[in-house]
């Protein structure tokens, strides 16, 4: 049974990229597809925001194109991943409706809280696309912004190390783990879990964010049922 009622599930492009982190691996995705599944139908209301590094960075289009034309891109490129998500979760059963924060109506439903909130209410996954539909704001600014206006329970970080630490585990041996950070800890240590506008955003609306990792078999499951799984941040 899941401990939360509502949640945020936060996926970067590169969860479900190939190993050469771009394109969409079908393996990961159905790994990641199955889950949200399984959740879905024990009743679990479940919104999801994705990144789209699998395709595009803000940051490639650096010395040649203008910054606010280059995070345009990325926003477009995050629709690819939802699109995804969505023709595979409606495949096995599963409702879902993709919601973006620039308009596109031919494909997906432009983002309206009320609407999202009621299609939360009715079981249906909610794939929020094109981050929060600005330049200059990362998908995980999108991902606390979203998870506020649903009044979400928890925001779940997939991410591809197993919790917060101290400094970088693959570059150094005696890295620490946290069990638990404060939004205050994870900002004034650089700790790199979130940006500073979203930590402060959860901060501000006392969003917890349960940072673990999604290679670990059925993680966000775990995650979703409050077990003792990656690094909560909250206080």
């Amino acid at each position: 049974m899941a401990k939360y009622k509502r949640i945020l599930v936060k996926l970067s492009g590169e969860a479900i990229g190939k190993e050469d982190g771009r394109g969409i691996d079908k393996d990961k995705l159905e790994r990641v597809v199955n889950q949200i599944i399984d959740l879905s139908k024990s009743g679990t209301q479940i919104g999801i925001v994705i990144g789209a590094g699998n395709f595009w960075r803000g940051k490639y289009g650096e010395g040649y194109m203008e910054r606010t034309t280059a995070d345009y891109m990325g926003m477009l490129a995050t629709t690819l991943n939802a699109l995804a998500l969505q023709e595979m979760m409606e495949n096995k059963g599963v409702y879902t409706r993709v919601m973006t924060a620039i308009e596109m109506k031919q494909i997906a439903e432009p983002y309206i809280r009320r609407r999202a909130v009621r299609h939360l209410e009715k079981g249906r996954v909610v794939i929020f696309a094109c981050g929060t539909g600005n330049p200059y704001f990362t998908t995980d600014s999108a991902a606390a912004l979203r998870a506020i206006e649903m009044e979400a329970d928890v925001i779940l970080l997939a991410k591809n190390v197993d919790g917060v630490y101290d400094k970088d585990p693959k570059k150094f041996a005696d890295a620490k783990k946290y069990e638990e950070v404060t939004y205050m800890q994870s900002i004034s240590e650089g700790l790199n879990v979130m940006d500073t506008t979203a930590i402060t955003l959860c901060m501000e609306n006392k969003i917890p964010i349960c940072v673990f990792a999604l290679n670990e078999k059925d993680s966000i499951k775990k995650a979703a049922n409050g077990e003792k799984i990656g690094t909560i941040i909250e206080r």
